[in-house]
């Protein structure tokens, strides 16, 4: 399992907060509904931390990947009733891969 710290900033982008990450601060940015759960998950606020596991965790929520974007990077994943674009920065938090399975909660 790991934690995810996201921030939203003043302007009202979320991203992702990856200290380590070597590319461009655009990069991290969450966008293609992946900024709207991020909005749903905070209750309205600026920060979330979210734990993120590859295998089923009762209680968690779970992402459920439908189809590679290969043109624009990452990938499209079902949230419950909506769809969220995930993108590259997926592969980087998951070691090189775009999971079929995300499963998550708040922390």
């Amino acid at each position: 399992m790991k934690n995810l710290k996201f921030k939203k900033e003043a302007y009202g982008s979320w991203y992702i907060v990856l200290p380590e990450w070597k590319g461009t601060k655009a990069e991290l940015k969450m966008v293609q509904g992946a900024d709207t759960l991020l909005d749903t998950l905070s209750n309205g606020g600026k920060t979330v931390e979210v734990e993120v596991s590859l295998t089923k965790v009762k209680g968690y929520d779970k992402l459920t990947k439908f189809m590679h974007t290969p043109i624009a990077g990452g990938a499209l994943y079902f949230a419950g009733f909506k769809t969220i674009w995930l993108c590259d920065v997926t592969r980087f938090v998951f070691d090189g891969q775009l999971p079929r399975r995300i499963y998550y909660k708040v922390v």
